[in-house]
């Protein structure tokens, strides 16, 4: 089953992005690297709780 997650920037900390994944697939916390539409630059996304 597929859960849904927040991705927070690390920089500016707002939440910017809504994505889902499998749990059973990845356990660990996801960091991706994305766009920030408030630092208007690519910054490393990490999921919250």
């Amino acid at each position: 089953m597929r859960t849904k997650i927040i991705l927070a920037c690390t920089e500016c900390k707002q939440r910017n992005y809504f994505i889902t994944k499998e749990k059973k697939l990845h356990p660990e916390r996801m960091e991706v690297t994305k766009f920030c539409k408030f630092c208007k630059k690519h910054t490393l996304h990490k999921e919250t709780k």
